[in-house]
């Protein structure tokens, strides 16, 4: 057989943990169930990918400075330009190939500040190339939400129109699909692609609960609707996380400051200097798998960033969120942890104390919960790609079932 061509697409490899985990879940399904796929990757950060995960990576813009505000008539102009070369990249990389896949991600929201012609005009740019040449392009277990920019809101409404298959990573974001006018009768709804990374055991927990706490923080200044009050946000959301974290050293508790994306290393640099305790440590993680290392051996885990939770609820640990979206909620609500979400936008640390001395009460027995509800999610990924071989890969299928006819009538 001809090999499939397979492409792997997004803002991978740019220091976002969540999107490099969704990228290695979908990595490992390809090399279990198509190991003799050619894979390679248009994405935001190619360096990182190909040294990373050995395969070939270009970049996803032309313009190198595609994410930087353009201030100067020169910059306008190579962004600008920038756009009309990645049409013609864009087409030409997706020729190449049989089937494109998008890997989970956010792609179809617009719950962290986003321009439309960033990577909302990427995404449609490889679903309407897909359509053209007759490429089949999957949205596998990605996010989506209510955007109210209308060019962003056209941009990924037509993307996900385009697309050959989707499937969502919760209720609500199929919901928001629809409500946005694309037929989502045959959308599918997964856990998030990271619960099929490995599993990590988490370590024993102290009894009484004294030992290590991990603090997820994020460089968090509201959604794409909030930019008039940015920076407001982002100073309420710092102040309730540092007096939190002062709170638990009162206590006497090591706190493990974590990241998910690079951008947040400010957010631990200000913590750390406000809070000033031997206590408080950060972790330097570089993968999902880093973070759950860490998140394993704590006792408790409070955190923001959306695959912060995922890591924290896939190892067993019990979780509390500070939520910044509908997605976090609804991720808490189908790991039986619905009760401990705490608003990111309003941070209140005396409230956010007492839903976490709470959680840490109920500690045995939400980690019975996580446990069960860990195993319905890895079941529920491997008829993911079942569904997602069906789809894309269909040659394959027949291809297998007629080697196993030639082998039984021998």
């Amino acid at each position: 057989m001809t090999p499939v061509r397979v492409g792997v697409f997004g803002l991978l490899g740019s220091g976002n943990l969540g999107n490099d985990g969704s990228l290695e879940a979908v990595l490992g399904y390809l090399r279990a169930e198509h190991p003799d796929a050619v894979v390679d990757a248009l994405c935001g950060g190619p360096e990182v990918v190909a040294a990373r995960y050995r395969i070939p990576a270009s970049r996803l813009h032309w313009y190198r400075g595609e994410y930087r505000t353009a201030s100067r008539a020169g910059a306008i102009v190579a962004k600008g330009l920038g756009k009309l070369v990645d049409v013609v990249r864009t087409a030409a990389w997706v020729r190449q190939h049989d089937v494109v896949i998008v890997p989970g991600m956010g792609v179809l929201e617009a719950t962290l500040p986003l321009r439309p012609w960033g990577f909302p005009y990427s995404l449609f740019l490889l679903c309407a190339s897909g359509r053209l040449l007759r490429t089949r392009v999957a949205l596998v277990g990605v996010g989506a939400a209510p955007i109210g920019n209308r060019p962003t809101r056209a941009l990924v409404r037509w993307s996900a129109r385009l697309a050959a298959y989707r499937s969502y990573r919760d209720t609500q974001s199929r919901d928001a699909m629809g409500a946005m006018g694309v037929n989502t009768a045959r959308d599918e709804v997964y856990p998030d692609l990271a619960f099929a990374l490995p599993t990590l055991p988490a370590s024993a927990p102290s009894d009484p609960p004294d030992g290590p706490v991990c603090v997820g923080v994020m460089d968090f200044h509201g959604s794409d609707d909030d930019r008039a009050r940015a920076e407001e946000i982002h100073r309420r959301y710092l102040d309730g996380t540092t007096r939190f974290v002062r709170a638990l050293v009162e206590d006497g508790r090591p706190v493990r400051l974590l990241t998910g994306d690079e951008c947040d290393a400010p957010v631990v640099a200000a913590i750390l200097d406000a809070v000033d305790s031997p206590l408080v440590t950060a972790a330097e993680a570089a993968s999902l798998t880093d973070l759950m290392k860490e998140m394993a051996a704590a006792d408790a885990v409070v955190a923001t960033r959306y695959h912060n939770l995922v890591c924290a609820l896939k190892v067993g640990v019990p979780t509390l969120a500070l939520s910044y979206a509908a997605k976090s909620d609804a991720l808490m609500a189908r790991m039986g942890l619905g009760a401990y979400s705490h608003p990111a936008r309003e941070v209140d640390a005396d409230r956010l104390l007492e839903q976490f001395r709470e959680l840490e009460q109920r500690a045995a027995e939400l980690r019975r919960t996580l446990t069960e509800r860990n195993l319905v999610a890895v079941r529920q990924l491997e008829d993911q790609f079942t569904a997602l071989t069906a789809v894309l890969f269909p040659t394959t299928i027949h291809a297998h079932a007629h080697a196993d006819a030639l082998r039984e009538a021998k």
